[in-house]
């Protein structure tokens, strides 16, 4: 009897030990991503700065939304940047959860100055290199041509994007009412990850690039690509077609 009550007590701890267990167990944890939004404030960007924000707004609420898929543990930080004797370059939201955004807007920030384009991405490779995220996507809105970076050369600036490229990261590059992407391609960019943006249409070509950073998330994707139907419209061919579009939006002007 001794033998069975001992035998009993034992199952009964044990029985005991795994309900503690489970009560303590982390719940399942969704996929993650870290979302890096580069932003072009110089001065030519006025005309769009508004659609600009807004569309940096839609990339958020389309992180956070629970529509088109599993829920995605997403966070982002956003800087912009431009120059003004030398590279300025601000962190306006950093690694702030999609879920708890609030809408920047052009009382936090404006347009000004120059376009030091390879000195902004060495930055923001930078931020992401000591974050270490597992999955990552770099995006950079641009309206403009570089003009006046001093830290890093377009070999530099190619080689830091190669480095997160390397960690199977996504880089994606979006032409502001701008289609000249010989900066882009010149530090790595392939044209499936470039693409020109009519002004009224950013918030919806944002949006778009919401579902797909989740998809690269999730696993449902393996990379973040720009098709056919995300260039109709984003009215791409509108945009490359617009006289003088990309002398006028290259020059970056106080």
């Amino acid at each position: 009897m001794k033998t069975r009550t001992a035998i009993a007590a034992l199952l009964a701890m044990t029985a005991g030990a795994t309900t503690s267990t489970a009560a303590f167990a982390k719940p399942p944890q969704h996929p993650a991503i870290h979302s890096y939004v580069l932003l072009d404030r110089t001065g030519s960007m006025e005309p769009i700065w508004s659609e600009a924000l807004s569309s940096v707004n839609a990339y958020a609420d389309g992180l956070a939304s629970l529509d088109g898929g599993p829920r995605v543990d997403a966070d982002i930080t956003l800087a912009v940047f431009d120059a003004q004797e030398g590279l300025q370059f601000d962190v306006l939201r950093d690694g702030v959860d999609a879920q708890n955004w609030h809408d920047v807007t052009n009382r936090e920030v404006s347009p000004r100055g120059m376009t030091p384009l390879y000195d902004a991405i060495g930055r923001i490779v930078s931020l992401a290199e000591k974050d270490k995220p597992e999955k990552a996507v770099i995006v950079i809105m641009t309206d403009g041509e570089e003009n006046s970076s001093q830290e890093m050369t377009k070999v530099a600036a190619k080689a830091a994007l190669d480095r997160v490229r390397a960690k199977g990261w996504e880089v994606v590059f979006l032409g502001t009412e701008f289609s000249n992407f010989d900066d882009a391609e010149g530090v790595g960019q392939t044209a499936s990850r470039n693409m020109a943006v009519s002004k009224d249409q950013l918030s919806d070509s944002m949006n778009r690039l919401a579902q797909k950073s989740k998809d690269y998330a999730n696993g449902a994707a393996p990379s973040v690509e720009w098709n056919a139907e995300d260039r109709a419209a984003a009215k791409e061919e509108e945009v490359k077609g617009r006289n003088g579009n990309n002398q006028s939006q290259s020059r970056g002007n106080q």
